[in-house]
């Protein structure tokens, strides 16, 4: 048994050009590869895959790769398959036996691809396909930005298919008026299971935390040619009208002297808040499961009161893995600091006594 002491991890980003992409994750301090005109779209800030889709993530596995402490080097994978339950606590892994979420920043700066992703009904009929629920907080958006959040009330595929078929410089605009245009701003956050047909409008830099899956299915690309769509499988998939996601987007709030925390989202899979904490305070860090966080603002340390690990300095615009069997963590805060935390609701229940 491995017995090196857990620590907060941070991991080397993997960075994905897209047409779409751009530069703007250069704002959250990133060095960003292949020089200043290559559009960089994602940064895969946590993932465990054993495949990806070709289309999207370049059809070869991804594993994150820790780059901090003693364990240096070695994937998320082999670290979690070492150390099983001291990493895990309550958290079962995936089906499969990775890590059960996957973290991106996306910086979209012209529109993605209208697209869905497996609903639950074709993901039961095709075992090689996963569901995909994600979340987008908006960490950035341009004036007027704009998400496209599923099929207006009414829309029959029928009508939908006409207008992806459609050619033309009207097409896009005939695409656009059958989807919900929904305007946003940083601080929103968005939930879509699914099934759910959505698009990231241009101008938008986003965290994305989703479940772990590379499955996904282009219907209309705003006039690109050369990327390939998937219109049989993803009308096969759209669920037609407004998502469903009104109780899983319900806010709520717990205030402290030197702490708030803000519930943006919670679903089957993950739950997601916004944490924001004083700048000088300190206080353990009473976790039973794996976290991740994102920071948003200001910097920080996490130190062990019993000195088992050297202590991790963070930053805006890291994400950091915090492992369940960490030795007595505390949060030390050098700044007024805000990050995203994601936590799993169908963590395994304790034992019965």
């Amino acid at each position: 048994m491995d017995l090196t002491p857990l620590y907060p991890l941070l991991f080397r980003p993997i960075y994905k050009q897209k047409v779409w992409g751009g530069r703007q994750l250069e704002k959250l301090g990133r060095t960003l590869p292949n020089g200043p005109a290559t559009p960089i779209g994602e940064s895969w800030e946590v993932v465990d895959l054993a495949s990806t889709s070709v289309s999207g993530g370049g059809g070869d596995a991804e594993r994150s790769v820790i780059a901090n402490g003693p364990l240096a080097g070695r994937t998320l994978h082999e670290v979690m398959a070492v150390h099983g339950q001291r990493f895990m606590g309550r958290l079962l892994p995936a089906d499969d036996g990775g890590f059960p979420i996957l973290i991106k920043f996306l910086d979209a700066q012209e529109h993605l691809s209208v697209q869905v992703h497996p609903s639950p009904a074709y993901a039961r009929a095709h075992p090689e396909a996963n569901l995909k629920s994600e979340a987008w907080y908006i960490v950035d958006a341009a004036p007027g930005a704009a998400i496209y959040k599923g099929v207006r009330e009414g829309v029959t595929p029928e009508q939908f298919r006409a207008a992806i078929n459609a050619s033309g410089p009207d097409a896009a605009k005939h695409v656009e008026e059958l989807m919900i245009r929904v305007p946003v701003k940083a601080g929103d956050c968005h939930y879509l299971p699914s099934g759910t047909c959505h698009a990231l409008g241009a101008g938008i830099l986003v965290a994305e935390v989703q479940t772990p899956s590379d499955t996904t299915f282009r219907v209309f690309d705003w006039g690109r040619t050369g990327r390939e769509l998937h219109i049989e499988q993803a009308m096969a998939c759209i669920e037609f009208g407004p998502p469903n996601v009104r109780r899983h987007e319900r806010r709520s709030h717990i205030s402290g002297v030197f702490t708030t925390v803000t519930r943006l989202v919670l679903c089957d899979f993950f739950r997601i808040e916004k944490v924001r904490m004083t700048e000088s305070y300190s206080q353990e860090i009473p976790y039973d499961q794996p976290a991740i966080w994102m920071v948003l603002e200001g910097a920080g340390r996490i130190r062990s009161a019993k000195n088992s690990f050297e202590p991790v300095s963070f930053t805006r615009g890291q994400t950091l893995l915090l492992p369940a069997g960490m030795d007595e963590p505390h949060i030390e805060l050098a700044r007024d600091t805000v990050w995203l935390e994601v936590t799993f609701p169908k963590a395994q229940p304790e034992p019965i006594a």
